[in-house]
């Protein structure tokens, strides 16, 4: 896998533990942010199972308090399947989390950690800046209601595309792979969406800006 790809991975994974402050960013060694990253993981899985837990209680209690109702019964079926999928996220979270160690370590580490860094360092410094081109690009939600890691997933996108030079096919195409495994189902759709209009927006600026300095040459002229 490529060294990219992974950091990639990692800075989406590690960016909401990692230091804000650049210095104390630059510390952090690659071990640092794949520790980060497994911490997310788990801790995504703990929760999950927790919530499918109470989600089978709250089923077994309803089917034994009630007397067979249609609605009852129901209503228990709809809180066993949610326990199920949520089981099943945790065991996929956790079966990611025992992949990355080997990842890195078929990687070039020096690569992976430089660009991991790059990504989270460049999208804290400039994540006012980030956030308010996403929230333009957004059609009827707010950034904020927007799960954690899908916005996260848009900001590392615009991160590399608006800063770090990657050309729009292969960023929307990473975000599109990272909202595939770690995002709802459907949900790549919605990312796609947005980045298009990201993109579009970007365009559109830049030819403005092009046109507003032609019109400046020509009146010095």
């Amino acid at each position: 896998m490529q060294a990219r790809r992974i950091a990639r991975e990692l800075a989406l994974l590690s960016v909401s533990q990692l230091p804000a402050n650049a210095q104390n960013l630059d510390k952090q060694t690659l071990q640092n942010v794949v520790v980060a990253a497994v911490r997310t993981l788990t801790t995504e899985a703990e929760e999950a199972l927790e919530t499918a837990s109470s989600e089978l209680k709250q089923g077994n209690d309803r089917l034994l308090s009630s007397q067979t109702r249609t609605t009852d019964v129901e209503s228990a079926r709809s809180m066993v399947t949610e326990a199920i999928d949520l089981t099943q996220t945790a065991i996929n979270r956790l079966g990611i989390a025992m992949e990355i160690p080997e990842m890195v370590q078929l990687a070039n580490q020096t690569d992976v950690r430089h660009y991991a860094l790059e990504i989270v360092g460049t999208l804290k410094q400039n994540r006012e800046e980030i956030d308010a081109i996403l929230t333009q690009a957004l059609v009827d939600w707010q950034l904020s209601r927007l799960a954690t890691i899908d916005r996260d997933i848009l900001r590392i996108a615009v991160t590399e595309i608006h800063y770090l030079a990657v050309p729009d096919r292969i960023a929307v195409n990473e975000a599109i792979e990272l909202s595939k495994r770690y995002s709802g189902e459907e949900n790549y759709r919605f990312i796609n969406g947005v980045l298009r209009r990201v993109i579009d927006g970007m365009k559109a600026k830049a030819s403005k800006q092009k046109e507003h300095k032609e019109q400046e040459l020509n009146q010095a002229e």
